[in-house]
């Protein structure tokens, strides 16, 4: 059992019948009146977002979801095929399942996929990436204004702010969380 006041973001718990994932929570503890955490969450299975008040002393059941690792093997238009590398067993996911993710992956490479119940909800891609850049302008000669930075397009087809002395053909290192650009390689 979990507390409404012990929640942070990732947190699953079981709310109504439903599987529900924090996003974004607050703890409020207004002048006047009882604390309360203000949250909002996503239904596991739906993707639906909410936003609920609760009390912090609410219980609620903990639910278990279980991680894999799994190869990204391609995408046919409408379903994203993984694998899993000990059965060898093909996984297709729909859009919703992988649309945070898949601007990091290319194919072959390993994504980690969370269960609710053996049903696929998430695909979260390493925490840093090493992408090449294929299509970005020019730095300018003379523009070195601090913090400077101009849009390039990596293979996986996303668009990042990189500093102005990327060029095409360069590999970047990406980090997922924030997807910020972290280095040169």
């Amino acid at each position: 059992m979990i507390q409404a006041g012990e929640f942070r973001k990732g947190v699953t718990f079981v709310w109504d019948g439903d599987v529900y994932q924090v996003v974004d929570f607050q703890h409020v503890k207004p002048g006047k009146g009882a604390a309360f955490v203000r949250t909002k969450i996503r239904n596991v299975l739906s993707g639906g977002l909410k936003e609920v008040t609760f009390n912090p002393t609410e219980r609620f059941e903990k639910a278990v979801i279980e991680t894999k690792e799994m190869q990204y093997l391609y995408s046919d238009g409408e379903l994203y095929y993984f694998m899993d590398n000990d059965t060898y067993e093909q996984l297709p996911l729909d859009y919703t399942a992988v649309e945070e993710a898949i601007k990091y992956l290319r194919e072959n490479d390993t994504a980690i996929i969370r269960f609710y119940q053996g049903k696929a909800f998430e695909v979260l891609p390493p925490n840093f990436v090493e992408l090449k850049v294929i299509e970005t302008e020019p730095g300018v000669k003379g523009d070195t204004a601090q913090g400077a930075t101009k849009n390039a397009v990596v293979e996986t087809g996303m668009t990042i702010n990189v500093p102005l002395f990327v060029n095409e053909g360069d590999i970047i290192k990406i980090d997922t969380r924030t997807g910020e650009y972290l280095s040169r390689v």
